[in-house]
């Protein structure tokens, strides 16, 4: 009698607790290599509501970035470069690349004219115009300018960071491509 009311016992507690664990299938969401990317959605220029997850498919470049920035004005030649060279690449498991750049500007005007001037060509730009009040850095623990964060097809950070910078973030896609060894 005593062994069948502990394997009751067992057998409540077994149900109890993974009733009360919720699993997680696949990786956490984070912003560390290897987390998932956590999700943005946020106004673009045209004050339309577009969301990071929207591109999910293909290789992103999440890019931080403001009007004010010198580093980053001078990093956007770089990501233009690398958007003009892959936008239509054949990579192992995804099709494309793009770029969602993120601004931490506060003038909508100012943030407009950089896109215009510095010919950020792709349509993903987004911003609460927060400056460094800003809901998406502080979702991405941003604490300073360029900050580039480099997504696999299904939103997996795979590279961030100073990596990413000069000729790193072309380097980075040529070993995703599909003839990469």
């Amino acid at each position: 009698m005593k062994k069948v009311n502990l394997v009751l016992v067992l057998a409540a507690f077994s149900v109890l607790a993974f009733g009360f664990v919720k699993f997680q299938s696949g990786p956490a969401v984070g912003t560390a290599i290897g987390n998932k990317a956590p999700e943005l959605k946020f106004k673009n220029p045209k004050d339309k509501e577009i969301s990071l997850s929207s591109l999910k498919g293909k290789i992103v470049l999440l890019d931080f970035w403001a009007s004010w920035c010198g580093p980053c004005r001078m990093e956007n030649p770089n990501v233009v470069a690398a958007y003009n060279k892959y936008k239509d690449a054949k990579f192992k498991t995804a099709k494309g690349f793009t770029v969602m750049s993120v601004s931490l500007d506060q003038k909508k005007e100012a943030w407009m004219a950089a896109i215009e001037k510095d010919g950020l060509l792709w349509e993903n730009h987004m911003s609460d115009l927060g400056g460094w009040n800003s809901q998406p850095a502080a979702i991405y623990g941003v604490q300073s300018i360029p900050a580039p964060f480099l997504l696999d097809e299904n939103g997996i950070i795979i590279a961030k960071g100073n990596e990413l910078r000069g000729g790193g973030l072309e380097a980075a896609l040529d070993k995703l491509l599909k003839d990469s060894k």
